[in-house]
């Protein structure tokens, strides 16, 4: 059967040329949708050495088959770009609805290119698109630029903006739609550096589907399961607020810039002090668990602070950095992060490497503007956020990232910047869980826990088998298997905790229905797809450069034991890097030095790629 056909949206700041083009149907069938047609054009369309922050770099906004359909928790949407903070390609995934909405306007693939003379933002309806002066918006936080555009257009629209963060380039600068984000690897920058304020759509919910009764019925049976399964209705109550409760007695809780993997009291940052905050729920679109924890301050030196959560990434880039273990800090340091369009791991990240140069003397009150970068001081860690996102004093230096901070720093400053590729990890120990660890070493986009996550080690799921976390060489088959595996989650794009709320080959089954690609049916082509995702994501990067020598980690995990105090794990490092790397490459079919060879690109019908690697 033919593929539904799928749309690119073409938009040139810099000629103001807009075009529409179909996806060609090999390209529908080997990527699907969602990532892999993100990584797919971007491969094609971008030079190799490309400036991440220049006019030739592309930013694509992608959703998914299943976006702006009845089923529950796909309709995540992803930007793919070229990263300003790490150099390689980059995927950010994003939820709340702006990808339903792009979807009903008629598009699966917006790729922006060029760059505006003068701040712009898109305006995008099903028949028109418009690029207008975004004069008054510069400089706006991102809940009044979303407001007034709301004004301007309609409360019927859906915005994907930047606060001031992404218009200053700050490297970690995040794309914000309502109060969920597109955060990691600098999307934001890369949208301010093309002067793009906003992309605002208005658009009725229409969506095509190849067997709409068939996916009807697919959908019945998705809800019955959900509502059917336990974690289903966890989630639904605490989001990932409760994560910290799991993490922690595991020892590996990153504190005080990844020395620590057990945070002292960690008991007051629990999900049932956070739901003493709690004042509503939220969700994405088409997803009944409405998972999101809205919380407010309402006493103290924070008193009327309010966010969309926090997640347990935000808890703690705010708590584990700086050993801060004050509630109200967090929800405090999250809005700032929406409000000025950050991402909060790495915020969190570049003020505990601050804690700690100061600790260590490298950095004085002198340097830091006169903040006392003491553990425990949430009050200094947000006067850092405002200085981040504004480029202040000595806020413009951690802006540029620890990786860049700590050369324009100097003195020894490099032995602490803990990043990978420039990106610097979530908040899960990687000596204390290593297939995590080793998916950081060797995803394509740095430190990412998104990139292949390891559910097997933090929530002890046998799946495919049953691994011990502190196991290195030998568990590189479960490194391949995650990161495959979210590859072809963010086909969908489905949110990466639903897929365990339904039954195996429900999710395939109804990217049958949605698109008429009769083949992902079947596992191994199923999988086959997310290998081919993760093989071209790793071109894109040899060819720029990059190789076995960027797939390692910072010195302290090789070289420094953890301290987990009453948890497991004390004293573990990453030990034996080389056998793993050895064995990784060997599974993906790599060479030694980590590049994909030819008979590994043909099986994969890769065969155009053969002449870009070296």
């Amino acid at each position: 059967m033919k593929p539904i056909a799928k749309k690119i949206l073409r938009i040139n700041l810099s000629n103001r040329k807009i075009a529409e083009e179909p996806i060609p149907e090999p390209i529908l069938r080997d990527f699907i949708g969602g990532r892999g047609m993100g990584v797919n054009f971007l491969y094609r369309e971008l030079a190799p050495n490309t400036d991440p922050l220049g006019e030739h770099n592309k930013l694509m906004l992608i959703n998914g088959p299943l976006t702006g359909t009845s089923a529950q928790a796909v309709s995540r949407w992803m930007v793919c770009t070229k990263s300003p903070q790490t150099g390689t390609y980059n995927k950010s995934c994003a939820g709340a609805d702006f990808g339903a909405w792009m979807r009903f306007a008629g598009y699966n693939l917006i790729i922006i290119e060029g760059r505006a003379e003068k701040p712009v933002y898109i305006q995008l309806t099903k028949d028109k698109c418009q690029i207008n002066p975004a004069d008054e918006l510069w400089g706006k936080d991102t809940v009044e630029t979303q407001e007034w555009l709301h004004q301007r257009h309609g409360t019927n629209t859906r915005v994907a903006c930047i606060g001031p963060a992404g218009e200053k380039l700050v490297k970690y600068a995040a794309i914000v739609t309502k109060r969920r984000t597109a955060s990691r690897g600098g999307v934001g920058a890369v949208m301010g550096s093309k002067n793009l304020k906003a992309i605002a759509i208005n658009a009725q919910r229409e969506v095509e589907l190849h067997d709409p009764d068939t996916f009807k019925q697919l959908v019945k049976d998705q809800i019955a399961q959900m509502q059917a399964n336990k974690g289903y209705h966890h989630h639904s109550e605490v989001g990932t607020s409760d994560t910290h409760d799991i993490t922690n007695p595991l020892g590996i809780y990153p504190v005080r810039n990844f020395r620590y993997g057990q945070q002292t009291d960690y008991q007051k940052l629990s999900a049932e002090e956070y739901r003493k905050f709690r004042t509503g729920s939220f969700g994405c679109y088409s997803c009944s668990s409405v998972c999101g924890q809205h919380t407010r301050v309402t006493s103290g030196p924070y008193a009327g602070a309010e966010s969309d959560g926090p997640e347990y990434e935000t808890i703690w880039a705010f708590s584990g950095p700086t050993d801060s273990n004050n509630i109200e800090a967090t929800i405090a340091a999250d809005q700032l992060c929406d409000d000025f369009g950050l991402d909060t791991i790495s915020t969190g990240n570049n003020i505990g490497f601050a804690y700690e140069l100061y600790e260590k003397g490298i950095i004085t009150k002198d340097d830091t503007d006169g903040l006392e970068l003491t553990y425990g001081n949430h009050s200094a860690m947000i006067a850092l956020i405002k200085k981040i996102a504004k480029r202040e004093g000595f806020g413009n230096i951690l802006a540029e990232g620890v990786m860049r901070a700590a050369a324009a720093i100097g003195k020894g400053a490099e032995a602490y910047a803990i990043h990978i590729k420039g990106l610097e990890p979530a908040a899960y120990e990687p000596r204390g869980s290593k297939c995590l660890g080793f998916n950081y070493a060797t995803s394509n986009i740095g430190a990412s826990h998104g990139y292949g996550y390891a559910l097997q080690e933090v929530f002890g799921l046998p799946f495919p088998r049953a691994v011990d976390r502190f196991g290195e060489e030998e568990n590189a088959d479960i490194v391949v298997f995650n990161q495959n595996n979210g590859a072809t989650t963010e086909v969908g794009v489905a949110c990466v905790f639903a897929r365990g709320w339904w039954a195996p080959g429900l999710f395939e089954k109804m990217l049958v229905a949605a698109t008429g690609i009769e083949e992902i049916a079947d596992p191994n082509y199923f999988r086959r797809v997310g290998d081919r995702i993760v093989n071209l994501e790793r071109a894109f990067n040899v060819r720029d450069g990059f190789r076995r020598k960027d797939d390692t980690f910072p010195k302290r995990m090789l070289t420094e034991p953890l301290h987990t105090g009453s948890a497991p794990g004390e004293g573990q490092m990453i030990r034996n890097l080389d056998k793993f790397l050895d064995r990784y490459y060997e599974i993906r079919g790599w060479t030694p030095e980590g590049v994909p060879t030819p008979k590994k690109l043909n099986e994969l019908g890769m065969s155009y790629v053969i002449k870009d690697m070296p």
